[in-house]
């Protein structure tokens, strides 16, 4: 199929398609005599694998990694199990320092509701004069 029929496909455009060549996730396929790209049927499933390896928070460097780990074994799944504890322990990293800027804006917004006379506004106040 061609690249725009495999992009709709999958649910990218053709640039990622581009990009993910030149990363090395999706191999070149071969040109048709008119010059077009040829991607095989397979080419769709490995593109909603990344997109959902994504989804779950890894980098295009863990896809990579994950995919070399495809051709299987113990010693695979060990390495897939290590990349999805490291991965997890970064987001849950990354939550808490999101629950730490809600719990300060929540802090911040509480003094709005303070009588106008009786409030400054505290993010105001953090900016240089």
């Amino acid at each position: 199929m061609r690249s725009g029929e495999l992009a709709g496909r999958a649910g990218v455009n053709v640039e990622t398609l581009r990009y993910y060549e030149r990363r090395g996730l999706l191999a070149s396929p071969p040109r048709t005599p008119g010059g077009h790209r040829e991607y095989p049927r397979t080419a769709v499933e490995l593109l909603r694998f990344v997109k959902h390896c994504q989804r779950l928070g890894f980098t295009l460097d863990d896809v990579d990694e994950l995919l070399h780990l495809d051709a299987g074994g113990p010693e695979s799944c060990d390495a897939a199990r290590a990349l999805a504890t490291a991965r997890r322990a970064d987001l849950d990293a990354r939550i808490a320092d999101l629950q730490r800027m809600r719990d300060s804006l929540t802090e911040l917004l509480a003094t709005c509701d303070r009588p106008r006379a009786d409030r400054a506004c505290l993010l105001l106040a953090t900016l240089p004069s």
